[in-house]
């Protein structure tokens, strides 16, 4: 009996056993049934995030990128318009074409021409170098025909437009102011010096060999006018050869864009633009007006292409100016 007792009561056992797989705790069950294999169980979930992650990072590489696509017209519009304030208002890059300023400047060299403080009144001075507009007779067209098909042709009217290529219908020089209203200029004493109201010039910008001027002249420059001359006086077409011009080979005040202050390009030639002391010091002359005297025609007269300008002529992005080449 007591062994059948004892099979019925593990019987009874097993069967609650049993009850309680089916319908017990399952915490219970999952102590019967053993530790689970931990390796398998963290395995899935793992998966399951990395493939998730990869798939998060897809769309946002996707979104930024149609992010920057939205962007790149607004960069462009932007730059464009500080290029055009930049131009207009401040600062402005011009290549130079010629060797007329030779030696203080270079054929190939961009200067930086300050546009901001004439806004303010501010009027040249003798001895800046200054770039102007052509007053009347100086240059010539030199207007190839255009190649370009109507998309090129529209992109680089827009580009030249805010500055940032050369225009081809520009017509800018550059010089050094000799003299300004009031002030009477004359070729030469007898040590071949100019003289300014009746001083003589030390001039230390003048190219190599050259003379301070093979012309004689003698000039009273009018109010609101200014006399100028290259500092390579023997290739320059500067004031001694258009005295027969309106305003007796003058430049008006109204026309000077800005003074150049600074060759930026290349690198090896950066350097401020200083105004010489003996051209600054000379006390003015009487501003009334006066008359040209002793003008001198000469024949031929030296070829004097316009400036190159752009707001990025200073970086030399391309191997070559765009627009008529210097000669």
């Amino acid at each position: 009996m007591a062994s059948g007792s004892g099979a019925v009561s593990g019987s009874a056992e097993a069967a609650g056993f049993g009850e309680a797989a089916e319908f017990g705790d399952p915490a219970e069950f999952a102590e019967a049934a053993g530790p689970a294999d931990p390796a398998g169980a963290a395995e899935a979930p793992v998966v399951r995030g990395r493939a998730e992650r990869r798939r998060t990072a897809r769309r946002a590489a996707r979104r930024r990128r149609r992010s920057r696509l939205r962007e790149i017209p607004l960069i462009v519009v932007v730059a464009l318009v500080v290029a055009l304030v930049m131009k207009t208002f401040l600062v402005q890059v011009f290549v130079i074409p010629s060797g007329s300023m030779e030696q203080t400047i270079l054929i190939g060299d961009r200067v930086l021409v300050d546009k901001f403080t004439p806004w303010f009144g501010a009027e040249p001075e003798r001895g800046e170098v200054v770039v102007f507009k052509d007053p009347g007779g100086w240059l010539e067209n030199q207007h190839g025909a255009a190649t370009d098909g109507v998309l090129l042709r529209g992109a680089k009217q827009v580009l030249t437009f805010v500055g940032l290529l050369p225009s081809d219908s520009e017509q800018d020089l550059i010089k050094r102011v000799i003299g300004v209203g009031g002030d009477t200029v004359e070729c030469c004493d007898d040590q071949g010096r100019i003289l300014l109201n009746g001083k003589p010039l030390d001039e230390p910008y003048l190219a190599s060999g050259n003379p301070p001027s093979r012309q004689p002249f003698k000039v009273k420059v009018p109010p609101g006018r200014l006399w100028v001359m290259g500092d390579h006086r023997d290739v320059s077409a500067d004031s001694r050869f258009h005295m027969g011009n309106p305003g007796q080979g003058t430049v008006p005040v109204s026309g000077v864009l800005g003074r150049a202050f600074m060759i930026a390009w290349p690198v090896g030639r950066v350097h401020q633009l200083d105004v010489p002391v003996s051209l600054s010091s000379v006390a003015r002359g009487p501003t009334d007006p006066g008359t040209a005297r002793n003008a001198v025609g000469v024949d031929p007269i030296p070829e004097e292409p316009p400036l190159v300008m752009g707001v990025l002529g200073i970086l030399p992005l391309v191997g070559r100016r765009v627009g008529r080449p210097g000669r």
